[in-house]
């Protein structure tokens, strides 16, 4: 889920980046009425995130090229998959290729590692859901990306919802006067999360009626614990540290989702290719 018109927006500072005053090589090498032909091929099995972007960062740079895609965001490939085909000015193909390379490259990433963290977790109630720990700049694809490989997303920003942490709980002196504080002009459909790290805080949390506790960083026998104390009364989040080989154990306590920053910082690009037909 994203906005083209902000993907425009991105796709124009990416070219000016890569591209500078002109593609030098292309300008001395290729001739202005030469065209060709290109397919992206998948060079390993990967979840594919970002084909149309990568489609639009052709057509943004020469509204005259043909690009046609033939995978679908979410879809599962193999090795050797097509993912688009595009033809046009040979100049302006190979002048946009990289940039749309990185960006495919980085969402699929994404959306592949997500997918093997959601695939850990088959099975138990949990949901794979991001964070905010993005690339900036980055957010929006990124956490479409996400959604691609199966995962669901947090808060997409800062006014995305209310997220009181261990910080905003000792300026305002507990959890109690905490919520207090957020109800006093809280929009009516904005959800109300708190963050508690230890069991008495989770006791503290359920009686202040938020709509979601985060377990921070709590033991797996803890986060059991918090299961029992709330028992279906108000949505769980496990979070902190939560990594592929950790995360099943987490699932199985009965938790409603589980966070991780790993699918964006720790996913690398996946590799694609363009290759001429």
């Amino acid at each position: 889920m994203y906005d083209t018109f902000q993907v425009d927006r991105l796709i124009d500072m990416w070219l000016t980046e890569d591209i500078g005053y002109c593609d030098l090589t292309a300008q001395l090498m290729i001739e202005a009425d030469e065209t060709a032909f290109f397919q992206m091929n998948a060079r390993e099995s990967i979840v594919v995130a970002g084909v149309d972007v990568a489609a639009r960062v052709f057509r943004r740079y020469d509204a005259d090229v043909q690009v046609k895609t033939l995978v679908r965001d979410g879809q599962v490939v193999d090795k050797g998959t097509r993912l688009l085909e595009v033809s046009g000015s040979a100049r302006s193909l190979l002048t946009a290729e990289r940039t749309s390379l990185n960006i495919i490259q980085r969402m699929s990433g994404i959306a592949t590692e997500t997918a093997r963290y959601v695939e850990v977790i088959k099975g138990t109630t949990a949901r794979l859901i991001d964070t905010r720990k993005t690339t900036p700049g980055l957010r929006m694809l990124e956490k479409h990306a996400v959604t691609c490989g199966g995962g669901l997303n947090h808060r997409l920003g800062l006014d995305n919802g209310v997220m009181v942490k261990d910080n905003h709980i000792a300026v305002c002196g507990g959890i109690a006067k905490a919520v207090e504080r957020a109800r006093r002009q809280l929009p009516v459909l904005t959800k109300l999360e708190i963050e508690c790290d230890r069991l008495e805080q989770v006791e503290e949390a359920l009686a202040a009626q938020v709509d979601v506790i985060m377990l921070d960083n709590m033991s797996v026998a803890d986060m059991a614990q918090a299961v029992k104390i709330v028992n279906g009364r108000i949505k769980l989040e496990a979070s902190g540290g939560i990594r592929l080989d950790t995360i099943r154990p987490i699932a199985e306590t009965g938790v409603d989702y589980i966070s991780t920053s790993k699918t964006h910082q720790s996913a690398p690009a996946v590799d694609i290719g363009l290759d001429a037909a």
